[in-house]
């Protein structure tokens, strides 16, 4: 191969690589820092107008206070429209194209995550929150076996049983799948308190179960769980199994 030929062949790499480069792709995890992006300096808040999710995020189209609209992703989580939400700042990718959603938005913020969970009154800041109806009662007879435990002793003794095996018997009241590579079940029993946000267990597994299921769920118990992106519990059951 002569000296001219490997040159002409080094240039066309390198032009190619740098045409393919100035293309951002569908991420599959948040942009990079070393990106070179500008950052949105503070939070951006808004009432959500559209909202769509693809390679793992939802796309969230606010329109703020000042009458501006903006385009921002967070990783994939439930959004309804017409709802307020603050998101925290994050890297502005301009002309960014989504091949999945067949479109190129004109800027996209790419944020941490909300500020607050969607529902986070309703439990330590779950994912979905409760859809019972307040005035439901459920009674649930507590499971047997060493490592039993009922929903509230799930929060009140959380120090106690923080990274052991435990064993609760619950009825399902909400199922979220596929969410950060989870499927998320929220169990009741009766016991704690609604308002203390004690009587609600979320329980991350790759099985699913159905809202109004009684399940026995055997897992482990994680005290102050935090995944980021609003995702924070005061207890949680991971890794779990369902039986009935």
């Amino acid at each position: 191969m002569n000296k001219t030929f490997s040159l002409a062949l080094l240039l066309i790499t390198f032009m190619t690589a740098g045409t393919l480069a100035a293309a951002p792709a569908e991420p599959t995890s948040p942009p990079p820092a070393g990106q070179p992006a500008p950052q949105a300096p503070v939070s951006i808040s808004g009432t959500v107008l559209e909202t769509m999710k693809n390679g793992g995020y939802s796309y969230v189209y606010l329109q703020q206070k000042s009458g501006d609209k903006v385009w921002v992703a967070v990783m994939e989580m439930p959004i309804k429209t017409g709802s307020t939400m603050e998101f925290k700042p994050g890297m502005v990718m301009n002309n960014f194209e989504s091949k999945g959603l067949k479109r190129t938005f004109e800027a996209v913020v790419f944020s941490d995550g909300p500020v607050s969970a969607p529902d986070q009154k309703v439990q330590q800041g779950a994912a979905t929150g409760s859809t019972t109806a307040k005035d439901e009662k459920i009674s649930v007879a507590k499971a047997t076996g060493p490592n039993a435990i009922t929903v509230a002793e799930a929060f009140t003794n959380g120090k106690k049983l923080d990274k052991k095996k435990v064993v609760v018997s619950g009825k399902v009241v909400k199922v979220s799948n596929g969410i950060m590579k989870r499927n998320w079940i929220h169990i009741q029993d009766g016991t704690g308190s609604q308002k203390k946000g004690t009587n609600n267990l979320v329980c991350t597994s790759k099985e699913t179960a159905h809202t109004g299921d009684v399940i026995t769920v055997s897992g482990t118990l994680i005290k102050d769980r935090d995944f980021g992106s609003g995702y924070s519990y005061k207890a949680i059951i991971e890794n779990a199994t369902f039986a009935k």
